[in-house]
């Protein structure tokens, strides 16, 4: 049982791992051990980041735009190149996109469904070799898609291909747990509420004492209420859990 959340040594590739949340979870396998790739569309920030968490474990920078096929499969090339296999996927590359409805473009309906449904799916599929290499019956391969809490309750503001991506992501969650199980591969996602990420920056610049205020827990979310759960999600603590949701939001979706 001391052993249960354990993942030293696993081989753990984070897309979107250069900042915001995607760098929370980076950080926290990073220190549990576990060595750590992270991608981002500027090469700049992600090779950053990865350096600066070199010092405190692995961490490699693989910079890829994940809302192009290209990019998916540039990915996953570069990782197979590296590694025999891939222990932890974390699908965390995200957008966003506001505007009211009677100008809602679809230029940014498409980007945020390419970038957050689309590149979610397709980056799995191409990581299905090293996965299934990967998986075992007693230590599954490991699948973690970051959805959000605005997929499961509307929100106010006008982003309505966000909330609807991220629906879609829950769904898709489950439909590949399905699907993935018998190859020792679990499907999981983590539905986060406010969290200090870039995305969120203006949001809680302007209405960050409100959200609080109306949280159950009176705060936004830290690193570690994040990255224990994809800890959690990664570890033989999940061994028997997929097509699982797990809200992070400090109970903001329950009332």
């Amino acid at each position: 049982m001391k052993n249960l959340f354990n993942i030293e040594g696993k081989v753990a590739l984070v897309t979107g791992g250069s900042r915001g949340i995607g760098e929370m979870i980076a950080t926290g396998f990073v220190e549990a051990g576990a060595k750590v790739y992270i991608s981002a569309r500027k090469a700049a920030a992600c090779n950053e980041l990865a350096e600066e968490l070199s010092k405190k474990g692995t961490c490699i920078s693989l910079p890829f735009d994940l809302g192009t096929m290209e990019g998916v499969e540039g990915l996953a090339k570069e990782l197979a190149a590296r590694e025999e296999k891939l222990d932890i996927l974390v699908n965390n590359a995200g957008a966003a996109w506001g505007e009211p409805i009677d100008q809602y473009s679809e230029s940014g309906w498409d980007k945020v469904m390419n970038i957050n449904l689309k590149g979610p799916f397709f980056v799995t599929q191409k990581m299905l070799p090293l996965l299934r290499k990967a998986g075992t019956y007693e230590d599954p391969a490991r699948v973690i898609n970051i959805a959000s809490i605005n997929g499961i309750v509307p929100p106010d503001l006008e982003t309505y291909a966000y909330s609807s991506s991220k629906a879609g992501c829950i769904m898709l969650t489950r439909h590949l747990a399905g699907r993935l199980a018998g190859d020792n591969i679990l499907v999981n996602a983590i539905a986060p509420g406010p969290f200090p990420s870039q995305m969120m920056k203006a949001t809680l610049e302007t209405f960050g004492d409100a959200i609080k205020a109306s949280n159950p827990r009176k705060r936004v979310g830290t690193p570690e209420d994040i990255a224990g759960v994809a800890i959690f999600l990664s570890s033989r603590a999940s061994a028997y859990t997929t097509g699982a949701v797990i809200p992070c939001d400090g109970g903001a979706a329950e009332v």
